[in-house]
């Protein structure tokens, strides 16, 4: 196995005209990738995409992700075929369920996210790989479908997902899966564990390459990662089984600083606070202690977030991507000094 490939995330909240020259800066300091989020009612994905390969030679581009029930897979399909055939091995896109508060909010909910996912992801690697296509499902619906210009190179299709179904389908249809924010150790494991179910169900024998986002905060006061893990929490993170240690401590830093939770909270549940919650994450980024920073976020000098992306690799994690501080300058500042001195550290720990 090679190097561990090192990405860097172009937050959805930053304008979509600084995208190019921050892309242009990514592939410059020396990263592998550059993975753009899709969230509603921000910038699209795939144009997005489009033109951060445009202005850069050899930085893999990741889409994470596109809201299945969102998309016809035919179009989605098209889209992505195209992308491929222009920068042939450098986009890897990602689908996923999206939030469901916005999927309702378009008109676009489905009765069973999961069929939507698994016929999307199952539809559009068959066209990609240029094979004609029917499907009678509860979302994809189509009928001796074929793209005239598929990619000569098909590209991975990934999944975004989180739960235990959700990643047990993974496995079975998808190259790839995408763990957001927050993911720890623990949780790369489990989440491995249940992918790796999926596939055996598939019988696939295939790569599956997981790739997880971390919060980046390389300063060693660590602000930024308190405030953006404590966001997290206090916005309805929900806890997953493997890190249920921490269920009733996270429950009761809640209660405290937010009014809400309970002693007891069960794990796989939402975890945050029904109101107040920008006033409550203020409290709880507080109230944090630092062990959560090493165990959910990449966070504070270049060896504590060495220590903490070599935590994931040795859980089976296979990429990470940084997820840089919201503010775009400082976000800017911290990949360009994580780039001279932590990205070595990784690579020559992580090379295997």
């Amino acid at each position: 196995m090679g190097e561990m490939p090192v990405g860097v995330m172009y937050r959805c909240d930053t304008a979509p005209e600084q995208l190019p020259a921050y892309a242009r800066l990514v592939e410059r300091l020396g990263y592998d990738e550059l993975w753009l989020v899709e969230d509603c009612f921000f910038g699209g994905a795939v144009s997005g995409a489009a033109v951060a390969a445009a202005v850069t030679e050899r930085l893999r581009i990741g889409i994470g992700i596109l809201p299945a029930a969102f998309r016809n897979p035919a179009l989605a399909a098209m889209e992505l075929a195209n992308l491929a055939r222009l920068f042939p091995g450098r986009i890897l896109p990602g689908f996923g369920h999206g939030m469901p508060a916005w999927v309702r909010q378009v008109g676009a909910a489905h009765p069973s996210p999961l069929a939507a996912l698994e016929e999307t992801v199952a539809a559009v690697r068959a066209l990609l790989a240029g094979k004609r296509v029917t499907v009678t499902g509860r979302h994809a619906r189509l009928d001796e479908v074929a793209l005239e210009f598929p990619p000569e190179q098909p590209p991975p299709i990934y999944t975004g997902v989180r739960a235990e179904r959700s990643l047990r389908l993974s496995g079975r249809v998808a190259d790839g899966t995408i763990l957001a924010e927050g993911a720890s150790p623990a949780y790369v494991r489990w989440a491995r564990g249940l992918v790796d179910e999926g596939r055996r169900e598939a019988g696939r024998t295939d790569d599956h390459r997981l790739t997880v986002y971390a919060h980046l905060d390389f300063d060693e006061a660590r602000a930024s990662a308190r405030r953006e893990f404590a966001a997290q929490l206090a916005h309805g993170w929900a806890l997953p089984p493997a890190d249920a240690d921490l269920a009733d401590e996270i429950a009761g830093m809640l209660a405290t600083t937010t009014g809400a939770g309970s002693a007891s909270r069960p794990t796989g549940t939402s975890a945050g606070a029904a109101t107040g919650p920008a006033t409550g994450a203020a409290a709880l980024a507080v109230a944090l202690p630092e062990h959560y920073l090493d165990r959910f976020t990449t966070a504070g000098t270049a060896e504590q977030c060495a220590a903490s992306v070599i935590r994931l690799r040795e859980a089976s994690a296979d990429a990470v991507v940084f997820v840089p501080p919201r503010d775009a300058q400082l976000a800017v500042a911290q990949i360009t000094l994580a780039a001279e001195t932590l990205l070595p550290m990784i690579r020559a720990a992580t090379t295997r």
